[in-house]
């Protein structure tokens, strides 16, 4: 691979690296006693945000269901892989989000839409690296755990899939 190949094939994986970053780094578990079941989806997507931004892969892996699949055809392992690749990559991550929306189905199911600021510091040539995106996720609890099932995205302004 030249030079020139390498340098497309990186930003090709900052494009869709970041947005699995994002995706994933907004999930985590929520442990302890909470008020309901909209708290703990909030507090397990702000909690994302800090293990993605700490590069704690296997913490955010655990987030996801084993049964994962989307509309791209990202499966769990995918989604490993490119959290592999992206945090070797990456010196720093940055994550400004707002959650929009939460929709609780009964006890066991969620639906949250969040908007997401991403910003990461790297050895390329400009340092940085920095995107918004939304976010439509499907969550579903077993136990005690919430874990993904599916989720959307889309740069900011444009639609999800």
């Amino acid at each position: 691979m030249t030079g020139d190949q390498a340098a497309i094939h990186g930003r090709g994986y900052l494009r869709y690296g970041l947005p699995a970053i994002a995706l994933v780094g907004l999930l985590t578990a929520c442990g302890g006693p909470s008020p309901g079941p909209e708290a703990e989806v909030r507090s397990w997507i702000e909690r994302g945000a800090a293990a993605a931004e700490a590069k704690e892969r296997d913490t955010l892996m655990d987030m996801i269901s084993p049964a994962y699949a989307d509309s791209r055809g990202y499966n769990r392992a995918r989604i490993g892989d490119t959290l592999r690749f992206y945090f070797l990559r990456m010196n720093a991550i940055e994550l400004i989000m707002s959650i929009d929306e939460i929709s609780v189905i009964g006890d066991s199911a969620a639906e949250a839409r969040v908007t997401v600021g991403m910003a990461g510091k790297h050895d390329g040539a400009l340092g940085f690296s920095a995107d918004a995106y939304q976010f439509a996720f499907e969550l579903e609890k077993g136990g005690s755990d919430w874990r993904l099932i599916s989720a959307r995205w889309g740069e900011l302004g444009k639609e999800l899939k």
